[in-house]
């Protein structure tokens, strides 16, 4: 048998076992969330963490799925040799990780009675870990085989799910937009995936493909730019909707928006000798915008500080590929191939520390009814604004400490 024929049946066979696998589990543990909900809220259920059914809407599940499958997948598409294939891949990943993290999510937050009770929201929260997961592979992109990112989605749910798990019910942590459970997480997971399978004779590899840029991945990066700009709000703000609140999260995302792509304009021709920025670096920057937000995009940033802090971050994405990427790989030999450390890492940290600086800031006056949706813990009389801002805190070095030993041991 040639090794063509070989891979591709280890392929169909893992697939094979890992959905057969996924049937059982299913069979034995998931219902059904009852329509009722209010029967099943019990402290097993988390009720309180988790908007359950009879509180969703379409629009956020459909915005938030279509995020996943086009904004992430359309990122790993602008290498040349690898587009179309890692687009076919991204989906092939993004359908494993939605049902096995509703499993093990499941036995988190919706448990009760010996059964995983899912429903909507239980598919947004599984559309957050493949967010995460997708992040993980763009460093790595090139360099596995689809069996190994099988087998990365299979390691990487279980420590993003128990990060997530410690950080928002454990510590009681507020990160609606998931600046600190997808975009750090996912980035320095794969990071460090990258940094173990590194390979010095691949370097030269590396390099030309990510020079063999051509008017098809100009086209993807179009399309999922377009994606990233019309439902990314609704990535922010998907776990924190209320009718009754006005949507802090979108409006601050949409001006993080504007202002990180008129930085990454403003700033391209200076670093490189174009005279307006590729549509990639566009899609770079909407992202380094919308990852800034993921934590404070529900607290009180203002409009004109959503403005700010988009530009920072639009400034720090070109900035990082070009000062820092090199320094990652001629020093720490960490091979980042779709850039996931300045797009998802940096700004992901930057948004962390802004919504701990907000934190301290929260009062009831400023928030008045909105306290209890941000930070229930101090509305409740609980926690202090500041205890609440040194648990936000604590949060970004345990969750480094998760991504960078999880990507060290699946690598």
């Amino acid at each position: 048998m040639s090794d063509n024929a070989a891979s591709r049946l280890r392929l169909s066979g893992l697939c094979f076992l890992l959905q057969i696998l996924n049937i059982l589990l299913f069979a034995v543990f998931v219902r059904y969330s009852p329509e009722s909900s209010s029967s099943l809220c019990s402290p097993q259920l988390n009720c309180s963490r988790r908007n359950q059914d009879s509180g969703f809407q379409h629009p956020p599940f459909r915005d938030v799925h279509l995020q996943v499958l086009l904004g992430f997948g359309l990122l790993v598409a602008f290498l040349g040799r690898y587009g179309p294939g890692s687009v076919a891949i991204s989906i092939l990943i993004v359908s494993f990780t939605i049902q096995w993290a509703m499993l093990l999510q499941g036995f988190f937050y919706f448990f009760l009675n010996g059964k995983i009770y899912v429903g909507a929201q239980s598919v947004v929260s599984a559309d957050f870990c493949a967010a995460a997961v997708l992040i993980s592979t763009g460093a790595v992109l090139g360099r596995v085989n689809p069996v190994q990112m099988l087998l990365l989605a299979l390691l990487e749910v279980i420590l993003c799910t128990l990060n997530e798990y410690i950080l928002l019910s454990l510590m009681g942590v507020s990160d609606s937009g998931r600046s600190l459970t997808v975009h750090i997480f996912g980035a320095y997971f794969g990071l460090m995936v990258s940094r173990i399978l590194h390979l010095p004779h691949t370097d030269r590899r590396k390099r030309e493909d990510q020079q063999d840029m051509g008017h098809q991945q100009d086209v993807f990066a179009v399309v999922g730019t377009i994606y990233l700009w019309t439902f990314w709000p609704s990535f922010t703000s998907a776990t924190t909707a209320d009718d009754s609140a006005e949507p802090w999260a979108v409006i601050n995302t949409y001006l993080s928006l504007v202002a990180s792509t008129i930085a990454t304009v403003i700033l391209s021709p200076v670093l490189y000798e174009e005279s307006t920025p590729r549509m990639v670096q566009i899609q770079d920057a909407t992202l380094a915008g919308a990852a800034v937000m993921g934590m404070a995009g529900e607290m009180l940033v203002t409009p004109f500080g959503a403005l700010i802090v988009g530009f920072l971050a639009g400034l720090i994405c070109p900035l990082g590929f070009r000062f820092f990427t090199p320094v990652l790989h001629s020093r720490l030999k960490i091979q980042d191939t779709c850039g996931v450390h300045n797009v998802h890492g940096l700004p992901g940290i930057l948004g962390a520390l802004l919504g701990v600086l907000l934190t301290v800031l929260a009062t009831a006056d400023t928030y008045g009814d909105r306290l209890e949706l941000v930070f229930p813990l101090v509305a409740q009389g609980s926690r202090t604004a500041a205890d609440q801002a040194l648990w936000q805190l604590c949060a970004l070095p345990l969750t480094l400490l998760f991504a960078t030993l999880g990507g060290c041991l699946t690598g």
